[in-house]
């Protein structure tokens, strides 16, 4: 019998499960972390890049280290969301292939390096600064609590997703110490709730009825509630970014009246992120989707170069 993407997948015993996944426990180990996922962390580096520390080559170590210690802490809160919902990834289409859905990796097993990674990863930011320790220990129970409660809840599910990009771009502040401005935290929190948005539109549309089965809440949405939200803040979006740019604080700062000229960057990649969700039926990752899509990842390439030539004029 055939099974298309939107019906249950019968769960089979362990060994069956294991046999049918192959690999070692080591590589179902690493990719449970989950390392596209990864590129959610460079948001530690806007700091060192709007704060004008990136010729600092210990601002760029510190901001380096933040990194690596947020991918140990991500990948320790996705070992444990593996963990939690192992028995509705085995009724999902795509999701029962993950490691420890599968069988190749240990609840034990996940359980222990989830610990270890996450105390490594706490050490790790107490060695630079306390309130690092403070700002990663935050982000380590946010998520931990979308975890087990938030993502079942409507609305506060995205919200919180967008707190979790905030807490990234406020640790990169702290661990070189440069103050996070407010419009850096107001752009951030809108492009990662359009984020959120979008991928969630894209679950109920791959799952259809079967959405609310797998989790409760995504049956409260639908595509038409949605769209509006997503049409909301990605106007939203787009106007704090230009009003941004155009500031006469952002001006006085760096120096140049020329900032506003990289509007049309973050204009092209929601536009284009738009089009590959709607047209193209993507958005369950953005972060895969970023990694995957060679036009947004160059769209973001030449933003970073436009800001650095504008902000840093190496001329």
């Amino acid at each position: 019998m055939a099974y298309n993407s939107l019906q249950p997948i019968p769960t089979a015993s362990g060994a069956d499960i294991r046999r049918a996944s192959g690999g070692s426990f080591a590589a179902g180990l690493f990719w449970s972390l989950r390392p596209r996922q990864w590129t959610k962390n460079l948001l530690v580096f806007a700091a060192l890049l709007f704060g004008q520390r990136l010729t600092d080559p210990d601002a760029a170590l510190r901001s380096v280290i933040t990194f690596v210690l947020f991918c140990g802490l991500s990948g320790a809160v996705y070992l444990v969301n593996d963990i939690a919902d192992r028995e509705a990834d085995r009724r999902h289409a795509h999701k029962v292939k993950r490691p420890i859905a599968s069988g190749r990796v240990s609840v034990r097993g996940a359980l222990v390096t989830a610990v270890a990674l996450a105390t490594g990863s706490l050490l790790l930011a107490a060695a630079l600064s306390g309130s690092l320790a403070i700002i990663a220990a935050t982000y380590a129970a946010v998520v931990l609590l979308y975890t087990a409660v938030l993502k079942h809840v409507v609305i506060l599910d995205v919200m919180t997703i967008a707190a979790g990009f905030v807490l990234r771009a406020i640790a990169g502040g702290v661990a070189i110490s440069v103050p996070v401005s407010a419009w850096l935290l107001i752009c951030t929190s809108l492009l990662a709730l359009f984020l959120a948005l979008s991928k969630r539109r894209h679950e109920i549309l791959l799952m259809a009825e079967r959405a609310a089965q797998h989790r409760p809440s995504l049956g409260e949405y639908s595509p038409y509630l949605l769209d509006q939200m997503i049409s909301v803040v990605t106007a939203s979006t787009l106007i704090a970014y230009s009003f941004y740019t155009i500031s006469p604080e952002v001006e006085a700062r760096f120096g140049t009246p020329w900032l506003g000229l990289t509007i049309p960057f973050p204009l092209y990649g929601i536009f284009r992120y738009l089009y590959l969700v709607h047209q193209k039926a993507s958005g369950g990752s953005p972060a895969e989707l970023l990694l995957a899509d060679r036009p947004l990842l160059v769209c973001v390439a030449l933003w970073v170069g436009a800001v650095v030539l504008l902000v840093y004029r190496p001329w």
